[in-house]
């Protein structure tokens, strides 16, 4: 098999030290399979009109040994070169939120066609499955989940046991509501539906984030909560150790992934919650821009990042 050519979309501007982009970069440029990998950020102000959805090269450089972040963001800034987003055999999307529909629907354009570029994750399958009411697909796999339309859906469906009420489009904790019962369902802004689940008792024991690249579960961290808070985003206080993979999730993703790989969703993070009676359930899908391989790495001793890049090209050459 032919060696292949990947360009990298990300945003250095939101970047740390931990974000997953360096470590698997790295890995993949020293890759054999991997011909070479340039990099571009929607944190350069002259990619702004490429990352609006116009159909324009963009600004970035060619990753050569071991790509380093740099709280300065120089790299991405200086030095870069165009490029041409249909020169590559692969564009890889390693954006954060928020990212336009437009943006998605341009990009859509350019994995069309027998010698376009395959883009992971496949643009027209992260908006379809990030959308929360994707979830509505997977009942046996989710605690009790409806969508509700408006206030009086929610004090309806708030009758039966508490909720918490999720912005279909929403990301990192943002916009999510506990419902405590039909009296209490304030707050809410219904110019667009919420899947409203129902809220587990269980939820201190942790989220654990699931990594799922090609269909196969590479590792699982367990993210619990700050102390007296319910959300267990990192992001808004928690802490995240390495944990294991229960019997009921490996029968749960070998059921989803076939579903997200036909969409083009080559990397998911899937994250469970344990329900009332014990069992490990379906809470989230994310399948824009996972990250924590590197931490998963050293947490379990394996060779993540080696195994994640395997599965990549793996990916790319059955398609």
């Amino acid at each position: 098999m032919s060696a292949l050519s990947f360009l990298v979309l990300t945003d250095h501007s939101g970047h740390s030290d931990q974000n997953s982009v360096y470590s698997l970069v790295s890995t993949l440029a020293a890759d054999p399979r991997c011909k070479y990998v340039d990099i571009a950020s929607r944190g350069n102000p002259k990619n702004a009109p490429f990352f609006q959805g116009a159909r324009t090269q963009v600004q970035g450089f060619r990753v050569k040994g071991k790509l380093q972040f740099q709280p300065s963001g120089r790299q991405f800034l200086e030095d870069t070169h165009p490029l041409d987003p249909q020169a590559y055999d692969v564009i890889w999307l390693r954006l954060p939120h928020p990212v336009s529909a437009v943006f998605f629907d341009a990009l859509a354009d350019y994995n069309s066609g027998a010698d376009a570029p395959l883009c992971i994750n496949n643009p027209e399958g992260i908006e379809v499955t990030g959308d929360k009411s994707f979830l509505l697909n997977f009942p046996e796999w989710t605690p009790p989940i409806r969508l509700v339309r408006n206030a009086e859906e929610a004090r309806e469906y708030a009758r039966h046991f508490p909720l918490v009420l999720k912005p279909l489009r929403a990301y990192g904790g943002n916009g999510i509501l506990r419902v405590n019962g039909p009296e209490d369902v304030t707050g809410a802004d219904f110019s667009t539906p919420y899947l409203a689940m129902k809220f587990l008792q269980n939820v201190s024991q942790g989220d654990k984030r699931i990594l799922v690249v090609n269909g196969k579960i590479l590792a699982a961290s367990l993210r619990l909560p700050a102390p007296g808070q319910w959300l267990c985003n990192v992001a808004q206080g928690g802490k995240s150790i390495g944990a294991e993979v229960a019997p009921e999730e490996h029968a749960m993703i070998e059921a989803i992934a076939p579903e997200l790989l036909r969409r083009g969703i080559c990397f998911c993070g899937v994250d469970t919650l344990v329900a009332d009676d014990g069992r490990r359930v379906l809470s989230e899908l994310n399948t824009l821009s996972i990250g924590g391989f590197p931490q998963a790495e050293a947490q379990t001793g394996r060779p993540i990042l080696q195994q994640t890049i395997d599965e990549l090209f793996s990916y790319c050459y059955d398609h």
